[in-house]
């Protein structure tokens, strides 16, 4: 059992943390329940434990659930977005990086438990909740944004198709990215139809004079 003095140490601890740090600790802890459990099983509670705060602490920074929620579809997208540039300027090969992303190994990783995908994927099915929805269509616009950017990039280097509109082809991949959770549960056979459909998706983009599958 932790003594007083224990006690007060870490109560003070957390009364140094500026607000600013206060909201990112808690967006920090909050993406990680809600990866794990998906936002209808995870509580304020389990979220406040994971920091050692009381759920009022979470309630005056967010205001409810749903706007913590709104705040970690901005956190994680935040995240994806640079990846994804990170990615885009370091690699030799758009084609490459397009072929990863889409590989069902990668979206099954992307969705799997405690991942970023099932921020997303909770996400679009909270219509009812208007503050989750604009963040959802806000920051999956900010997504597309950056995948039209790698598409132009790769049309530059001539490995993606030169007719190709890059904002339509960001959320062809955007679309395919986010199905994941449909096909998962209707789509039989999967793991031979995933495949093929990453590779149709692949030949939509990838010039003719490259393979579709590398």
């Amino acid at each position: 059992m932790a003594s007083a003095h224990s006690s007060a140490s870490a109560a003070g601890r957390r009364t140094r943390l500026s607000a600013a740090d206060r909201r990112a600790s808690i967006i920090d802890a909050a993406t990680a329940v809600f990866a794990e459990t998906g936002y209808q099983r995870s509580t304020m509670a389990q979220i406040a434990a994971r920091i050692g705060v009381t759920e009022p602490v979470l309630f005056q920074n967010f205001g409810s659930k749903t706007g913590l929620y709104a705040a970690v579809v901005e956190h994680a997208s935040a995240h994806m977005v640079a990846m994804m540039r990170t990615q885009a300027a370091t690699t030799d090969s758009i084609a490459a990086l397009l072929t990863q992303l889409l590989s069902p190994d990668h979206v099954d990783e992307l969705h799997a438990p405690g991942s970023l995908g099932v921020i997303f994927a909770d996400a679009m099915t909270l219509t009812a909740e208007p503050a989750v929805e604009q963040a959802v269509r806000r920051h999956m616009g900010e997504l597309a944004d950056v995948l039209a950017e790698v598409i132009v990039q790769g049309q530059r280097t001539g490995e993606l198709r030169a007719d190709l509109d890059p904002v339509a082809a960001a959320w062809l991949v955007l679309s395919f990215l986010s199905a994941h959770r449909f096909r998962s549960a209707v789509m039989p056979d999967r793991h031979r139809l995933e495949d093929h459909i990453a590779a149709m998706t692949l030949r939509v983009l990838l010039a003719s004079n490259l393979p579709a599958r590398e």
